[in-house]
């Protein structure tokens, strides 16, 4: 016996989505978390757009995790009130050499399986937006927006009354794994020792370190994190956009893009910022370079109408000069170790692919 049968390690996006499907399936379970309360790091500074499934290498993760997980996320958005709207979204070429780009874009979601893509013309997506500019686009109208907090906060919900617990203020310090029950010490004002029968990694820019501290786990199991930030920046004034309009894809990141929340405020970003220790600092000359990105597909952007808005950070696990590597679901069939499971590089699309991710791990441990 152990003292409980599920822990996981981080109370983000995707750690809430893997202890509801836990607990769902009457496990008891426990979250720990470093911080004061759910999702304040990734979870809380990323775009919250959810993600149709366009980008990513067909048959890969990414792509089965998103298209999944897309589904997923609206049915459970629309069953329990979660504010949110399938907005749509232009992936705009401002010239033709962007354009092959864009055509690239539609063929892999069509691979993935995306519903409704369709390419149209630069007319045609300047009469859906007359403030764009472009010379083709590419129409997704299965992408959309989410209140990111309130759909953390359902999940929450559901695992206390499913009789799970959450521990904040409480680090994770080391694991011992390799037999029945697996060891696990906790740090905080009130540190703790107890066995868990599975134990899921999903600590986000922490995985790395968290991967490494469970003794038994074969060397080379776990792969550096490194940080990829991206900075946003915010428009003064109401946006003359009711889609979200993104550039041409480049690598790394999707361009500066415009997404809007479900106030109808207009941000731009993620630029993508290479960093050693995570920050969460804007640099106002940073402006500068989005400026000149936006006014690409945006002619009309107002001088001085952009100010530093927030910041996030990708946990890549691989270099800037790396092809864009794929989720990692890292359980004992990948690393001989049973009861663990370690969720590695999720980053976008994290929050699109949350419950997908969550599903992929309980069948993995049956």
């Amino acid at each position: 016996m152990t003292d409980v049968d599920a822990t996981i390690v981080g109370a983000g996006v995707v750690g809430l989505a893997v202890a509801r499907a836990l607990a769902l399936t009457g496990r008891s379970v426990l979250v720990l978390e470093a911080a004061e309360g759910i999702g304040t790091g990734t979870s809380s500074r990323n775009s919250e757009v959810i993600h149709a499934g366009l980008y990513y290498p067909t048959g890969s993760l990414k792509a089965r995790m998103c298209v999944e997980g897309r589904r997923l996320l609206y049915a459970y958005c629309a069953e329990r009130g979660i504010a949110h709207r399938k907005c749509g979204k232009l992936i705009v070429a401002t010239d033709e050499h962007e354009l092959q780009a864009v055509l690239g874009v539609a063929r892999r979601g069509e691979a993935n399986g995306v519903e409704n893509l369709e390419m149209i013309s630069g007319a045609a997506a300047m009469a859906m937006e007359p403030a764009l500019f472009c010379v083709g686009a590419l129409w997704s109208p299965e992408t959309g927006i989410v209140d990111s907090h309130a759909y953390m906060l359902s999940m929450q919900g559901e695992v206390e009354n499913a009789g799970g617990s959450f521990a904040f203020h409480t680090p994770f310090l080391r694991a011992s794994a390799g037999g029945n029950a697996i060891a696990v010490e906790t740090g905080g004002a009130e540190p703790f020792r107890f066995t868990t029968g599975l134990l899921v990694n999903a600590a986000g820019l922490a995985a790395s370190t968290v991967g490494e501290a469970i003794h038994g786990l074969p060397a080379g199991a776990i792969p550096p994190t490194r940080y990829a930030k991206g900075n946003y920046f915010v428009l003064s004034g109401r946006a003359p956009f009711t889609r979200l309009i993104y550039p041409a894809p480049h690598t790394h990141g999707l361009g500066v893009h415009l997404t809007i929340d479900l106030g109808g405020q207009a941000r731009f970003g993620p630029d993508v910022e290479w960093i050693e220790e995570p920050n969460y600092d804007v640099d106002p000359a940073r402006g500068a370079g989005f400026d000149a990105e936006i006014r690409k597909y945006w002619p009309g952007l107002p001088e001085n109408a952009l100010s530093p808005g927030y910041a996030g950070i990708r946990p890549k696990i691989a270099g800037p000069k790396d092809p864009a590597p794929d989720f990692r679901i890292d359980g004992p069939r990948e690393h001989g170790v049973p009861g663990v499971v370690n969720l590695l590089g999720i980053e976008s699309p994290g929050l699109t692919s949350s419950m997908a991710i969550a599903e992929e791990v309980v069948r993995r441990i049956g």
